[in-house]
């Protein structure tokens, strides 16, 4: 049995509603929160797939689609879509609704790599993801291929 045949430890969803703490003066949404809460959510996957502490190595660019706003309900769906040895890519989807007519609308995406660490510190070891469904295997597909884009453009001088 792969680790990921249980859903709750290779994706979760997470909601927030958005208040006046979290926007400028005209009531937009700082992107500096949305980009704290996509790191959170994959936080909570990274650290449940590795049951050790785990660090953001780094996070593939984030576009904004579209503003949120005081009031707007956020959703940021995570999931794990690739190991390696000590590092997993996650993947989160973040969609905003608008909590008096239920509009629902594409916010952000983003793929964040993080590190499993020992207690020393230093990069340990993760079980292999194995993809069940068909969604997940193409998921792991592709961050196979940013994975070598990435290490790619690191050789790079």
């Amino acid at each position: 049995m792969s680790i990921c045949e249980t859903s709750e430890v290779c994706s979760t969803v997470i909601s927030h509603v958005m208040m006046p703490y979290h926007a400028n003066p005209a009531g937009n949404v700082n992107g500096g929160v949305i980009m704290q809460l996509i790191d959170d959510a994959a936080f909570v996957i990274a650290s449940r797939y590795a049951r050790s502490n785990v660090v953001t190595a780094s996070i593939d660019r984030v576009d904004f689609h579209r503003p949120v706003h005081v009031g707007d309900l956020l959703t940021l769906k995570a999931c794990i879509n690739m190991t390696h040895r000590s590092s997993m890519e996650i993947g989160v989807r973040v969609e905003g609704e608008k909590m008096r007519t239920g509009e629902m609308r594409h916010i952000a995406s983003a793929y964040l790599t993080f590190v499993a660490l020992d207690h020393a510190g230093k990069p340990s070891l993760i079980p292999t993801y194995q993809p069940a469904c068909e969604a997940a295997k193409r998921r792991h597909t592709d961050a196979l291929k940013r994975r070598q884009q990435r290490q790619t453009n690191m050789r790079k001088p």
